[in-house]
């Protein structure tokens, strides 16, 4: 009996030294993957694939989709954190006690993560089905960048005729100029973005009306994907 019970034991240690290194093995692949992902969509944006961030972990194709069903798996993993700072952005804004400022410091940190990951301003106002839990998270900042346009308008200090539907496009246009000019001056879209919230205060009517809610997401999905 002492014997068998001596054998059991034997088995039951053996088993657990090869599962737990195997654990660890795991661990550290999703963890590689989601490092190289972080590091090609801030780089290249998210068209890289998910063999190409395989290939960037170090690890086997395979091993990355044990660990991913598709690259929007992992997209929904890596990024519904940073789109949750975005919107925390925006409620820090409101939290300001100067309505023209909590509107610039949005405006401006929300371009300066874009600036550190080029990916984010992919996924701000394109919305999909293969990214729930980013849209789940994104659905609080059309609401504060509303509330944060309203505001500054009832303190007198933005003009009357912008409406919230105008900040994604400023946004999209500054970050344009970040894109274009990365390599050559990173911080030079400051100088673009100043000269818009100058604008966004100077009198006289803009010409022709802003876009509604549809529209702007029409335009963000034809650009992107042209």
């Amino acid at each position: 009996m002492a014997d068998r019970s001596s054998n059991g034991d034997d088995a039951s240690t053996c088993s657990r030294d090869v599962t737990q290194p195997r654990r660890r093995d795991a661990q550290r692949n999703r963890a590689a993957l989601l490092t190289a992902a972080s590091e090609l969509f801030a780089d290249r944006g998210l068209e890289v694939t998910l063999d190409e961030i395989a290939k960037h972990a170090g690890v086997g194709v395979g091993t990355a989709y044990r660990n991913f069903a598709n690259k929007d798996v992992l997209i929904d993993d890596l990024l519904v954190e940073r789109m949750s700072a975005m919107v925390q952005l925006a409620e820090d804004g409101l939290a300001h006690e100067d309505p023209w400022l909590g509107l610039c410091g949005f405006l401006e940190q929300a371009l300066e993560m874009q600036l550190h990951f080029k990916g984010l301003k992919q996924l701000l106002y394109e919305r999909s089905t293969a990214h729930t839990r980013i849209d789940q998270a994104r659905a609080g900042l059309t609401p504060a960048v509303t509330r944060l346009v309203e505001r500054a308008q009832a303190a007198g200090v933005l003009r009357p005729d912008v409406a919230p539907s105008d900040i994604p496009m400023i946004n999209v246009m500054v970050g344009t100029i970040q894109d274009v000019s990365r390599e050559v001056e990173p911080g030079l879209y400051r100088r673009y973005l100043e000269l818009a919230l100058r604008g966004l205060r100077a009198d006289g009517p803009l010409p022709g009306p802003p876009l509604d809610a549809v529209q702007v997401e029409t335009a963000m999905r034809t650009w992107h994907g042209r």
